[in-house]
């Protein structure tokens, strides 16, 4: 089912505070690349990279209790992730747990075709913050998305994976690293089956 046009006008109002702070951005991605992390490849147009989402998806997602603790501790529940194609370049993702006071977020993906990367930012219902976005692009069918991000004052790299974009069980995992890229810790996993092939599109999708 098509999302309410009010939600995505909050959405989109919410980004306006994300040029101000561009700057910021500028040295954090500078950061991200000091670690050795990919760059965006000229040789891939990837404007539909997440054209297979979208529809309606059951979701089973797990969290890690407790990051960084040296524990194996998960969080699970089950929902639903609808992706609405906007534009060509451009989808939203809403995430609904299956009880009425589970988690809801929302990430909003947009393709910058003169860098051949997406922007990819996030924002829950706890704060209704849109933070900087993960940026990155898809290779050999995996895209790997990274910000630089903090966790209780501590500076820490912040990275999406998604793979089997393309197929009937799509997988997105989240991970931090606190040295630099060298190691990850998975904190988020998010497994995929399709529901209904319905885009719901919020508006026409050419350019």
């Amino acid at each position: 089912m098509p999302l309410g046009k009010h939600l995505i006008a909050l959405l989109f109002s919410a980004l306006v505070v994300i040029p101000c702070s561009s700057l910021v951005f500028a040295q954090k991605s500078s950061e991200v690349a000091k670690a050795g992390l990919p760059t965006a490849s000229v040789d891939h147009d990837g404007e539909h990279d997440f054209d297979s989402l979208a529809g309606t998806w059951k979701g089973h997602t797990k969290y890690r209790a407790h990051p960084f603790a040296g524990s194996d501790t998960w969080i699970e529940s089950d929902g639903t992730e609808s992706f609405q194609k906007l534009w060509d370049g451009a989808m939203l993702e809403l995430s609904a747990a299956a009880s009425a006071n589970g988690p809801v977020g929302l990430m909003l993906y947009t393709y910058n075709p003169q860098s051949h990367q997406w922007y990819v930012y996030f924002a829950n219902r706890k704060d209704g913050k849109v933070g900087l976005p993960n940026v990155g692009e898809f290779r050999n069918g995996q895209g790997e998305f990274f910000v630089q991000d903090t966790l209780n004052g501590k500076s820490l790299l912040n990275r999406y994976v998604w793979s089997q974009i393309a197929s009937s069980s799509p997988h997105f995992e989240e991970s931090w690293s606190s040295d630099g890229g060298r190691t990850w810790e998975s904190v988020r996993i998010v497994d995929l089956a399709r529901v209904s092939d319905d885009t719901g599109n919020a508006h026409p999708t050419g350019k």
